[in-house]
């Protein structure tokens, strides 16, 4: 596979040497992707995994700005709201972990690198995907002792303290500790008050040791904490205030909270030309949620003064185990076969609403997943590779609910079995030295479940799993000796009973149905090292998603084929500067290095619903920071959506009152902060 990791040199006087950057991942030439690397994480302010996916051309999201709600699209394929806990046509995985897509407002706390991997996975890994995979790879502990700290403060109450430190304990073990404390005030205001709806707070830790034995032995433990309080899901009538604003009574959202805990022990033994990885993991997820009509959207929808709230509460817990045996770097070709085994067990409850607790409603859920995988990738001679793969997957789950109804009670039991087979073959071929031309079809499946929103029996019918298959062209290049990297592809998708929730405003149903897609597009990314002290990294996607069965009958009306799919915009792009060289002395700082970055993300028109009743409008996001380092300290000013953008994060259409609504992030913010490192 051709590489262009050369850095480039320069003799120019005052000019501080950059790290080459890379941009796709490209180490798998048939697993087209893009890479975001620490640096990027921290200084383009990536906070979140929705920030990440946002700043990723060719990924749609549609998120309600709170912990609970989230859809992702990766080239136009992903579930129309999900229905499940672990329903997701994108995988999550930290640092191997599987996490389930509705955790994306997690934060990136030492962050090493997150790889977003499109079309579909799980030939080579235990995680299978419909659509794509994102991993988070964390710093992990090494030989080295050093740490940094991070401290900020900012517009509408924004503070951060971060930092970690890591290094040698023993002659072989070592170790790592990363902590978080970061809020703000909410951007929305609540109108009974005058204040913020919320004031949002997130802690997270992680705590690692490393264990490195004799004979390519090693052994990594991992305890994980993260905790959101305090950020709740818009629900929003449109057209919005500038900012935003909602009525209802203060405090209401005080009660929201996510939180998860993570355990993970990760084994590696050498034997010789291959490597055997145990990895098992345990998670535990416990979200409490406040889905609201205030006073302002219950009267557009209902036409009388009033407010309506539920509290929903999810809880998860989650087993995995995966054996991995892989060839090492070197080999004859390139192998690997593996097993996993997934024991989910979860709730959905809504123990209490505006009303008390008569209608209460209880939901459990359980489900077991097993695997067998593996890949192989043999040279075929002028420098030519094969590629194939295969994954066996079976599930079975079940389902309890029981459904409070005044005096009475409703109780029911389901359970389902599901296997598939997926998998991927592709060729590789090294044009020259600096060009490879690739080439495949792959075919990915996540499976069916229940609805978690099911209020009765009749709401609680099963969904199928979905199946995508995908076919994909691509390339990568580079010229002047890498200063220039470019690589790109063209897909197209075919989802057949891809996942569709249906909402009615009115009656509060939620229904699960399937419904097929398909989707076409390309994308093209790259990097340009104009001199060691600029560089410019860019991409762009357009990704056409259309909707080819009809689905009638539902809640808020028809869907007809030939609608758009949606939250998946035609056209999206995302371009980053950087500038970075010493400069003279000022302001007492003795030849300090200039560090500024300016990045843009531009998001097209995309339907808000399935029903195509609206388009939410496009954006273009400009956030800047400007940093000045001294020694091991820098000091830096940044500003979040410089033009000050009105960004809608997703938008649904109420057809028997005409109303809309919705949720938006936040506006623009001045954040002054510093970071030492040792």
């Amino acid at each position: 596979m051709a590489k262009a990791q050369e850095q480039v040199s320069s003799e120019f006087l005052g000019v501080v040497q950059l790290d080459p950057i890379t941009i796709n991942g490209q180490d798998d030439p048939l697993n087209f992707s893009s890479v975001h690397e620490g640096e990027d994480i921290e200084k383009g302010r990536l906070r979140n995994f929705e920030d990440v996916l946002r700043a990723t051309p060719g990924i749609g999201v549609n998120s309600s700005g709170g912990t609970n709600l989230s859809t992702i699209y990766i080239r136009g394929v992903g579930s129309m709201y999900p229905m499940s806990l672990d329903d997701s046509a994108a995988t999550f995985t930290l640092d191997g972990s599987p996490l389930s897509a509705r955790h994306i407002s997690l934060g990136t706390l030492d962050a090493e690198r997150i790889e977003v991997l499109k079309g579909p996975q799980g030939t080579k890994s235990s995680a299978a995907a419909l659509a794509g995979t994102v991993n988070v790879i964390t710093v992990k502990p090494s030989r080295v002792q050093e740490g940094y700290l991070r401290s900020e403060i900012g517009q509408e109450g924004q503070y951060l303290l971060e930092g970690a430190v890591g290094g040698p304990l023993s002659e072989t073990l070592s170790g790592r500790v990363a902590l978080r404390y970061s809020g703000s005030e909410h951007w929305v205001e609540n109108r009974q008050t005058g204040g913020p709806v919320s004031d949002p707070k997130e802690f997270a830790f992680r705590g690692s040791l490393l264990w490195e034995g004799q004979q390519g032995t090693s052994a990594l433990l991992t305890y994980e904490h993260q905790k959101i309080e305090a950020l709740p899901n818009l629900i929003m009538l449109k057209p919005y205030d500038r900012y935003g604003k909602l009525d209802l009574p203060p405090g209401l959202y005080d009660q929201v909270e996510k939180s998860i805990d993570r355990t993970s022990l990760q084994i590696t033994h050498d034997l010789g030309g291959s490597r055997i990885t145990s990895l098992t993991s345990y998670l535990t997820g416990d979200n409490t949620e406040v889905a609201a009509y205030d006073r302002i959207l219950y009267e557009a929808l209902y036409g009388t003064p009033g407010e309506f709230w539920n509290i929903d509460e999810a809880r998860e817990k989650v087993f995995n185990q995966d054996i991995r045996w892989a060839s090492s770097e070197g080999a004859p070709f390139d192998w690997v076969i593996g097993a996993s085994f997934e024991h989910f067990d979860g709730s959905y409850d809504t123990p209490r609403n505006t009303y008390g607790t008569s209608s209460a409603t209880f939901r459990d859920f359980e489900s077991e997943r097993y695997a067998l995988y593996g890949n192989v990738t043999i040279p075929l001679g002028g420098e030519v590779d094969l590629s194939a793969g295969l994954r066996q997957n079976w599930t079975e789950s079940s389902y309890d609910g029981a459904y409070h109804g005044g005096s009475s009670i409703v109780y029911e039991s389901r359970s389902r079995s599901e296997d598939f087979l997926t998998g991927q073959l592709g060729l590789s071929w090294d044009v020259s030295p600096a060009t490879t031309l690739h080439a495949k079809i792959a075919r990915g499946h996540v499976p069916g479940g229940y609805n978690i929103y099911a209020t009765q029996p009749a709401d609680s019918d099963p969904y199928h799993g979905a199946t995508n298959d995908t076919v994909e062209v691509g390339f990568a290049t580079a010229f002047a000796d890498g200063a220039l990297e470019l690589n790109g592809a063209l897909f197209a998708s075919q989802v057949d009973n891809n996942h569709l929730l249906s909402y009615d405003s009115v009656t509060y149903v939620v229904s699960t149905l399937n419904a097929d897609t398909r989707s076409r597009g390309l994308e093209l990314q790259g990097t340009w090292h104009a001199s060691p002290a600029f560089s410019i990294s860019a991409g762009v996607s357009y990704v056409d998603a259309e909707i080819t069965s009809n689905v009638f009958g539902i809640g808020d009306g028809d869907v007809n084929s030939g609608n758009k799919v949606p939250d998946v915009a035609p056209w999206t792009a995302h371009l980053s500067t950087n500038y970075r060289r010493t400069v003279q002395s000022f302001l007492g700082l003795a030849n300090p290095i200039l560090d500024a970055r300016l990045d843009y993300s531009f998001v097209g028109s995309r339907p808000a619903d399935p029903q195509n009743h609206f388009d939410l409008d496009p954006y273009h996001k400009l956030d800047m920071r400007l940093g000045l380092t001294q020694g091991q300290t820098e000091y830096y000013v940044a500003v979040e959506n410089l033009l000050d953008e009105q960004i809608e994060l997703y938008g649904y259409y109420a057809p028997d009152s005409g109303a809309s609504y919705g949720g938006i992030a936040r506006g623009r913010a001045v954040t002054v902060g510093l970071t030492h490192r040792f």
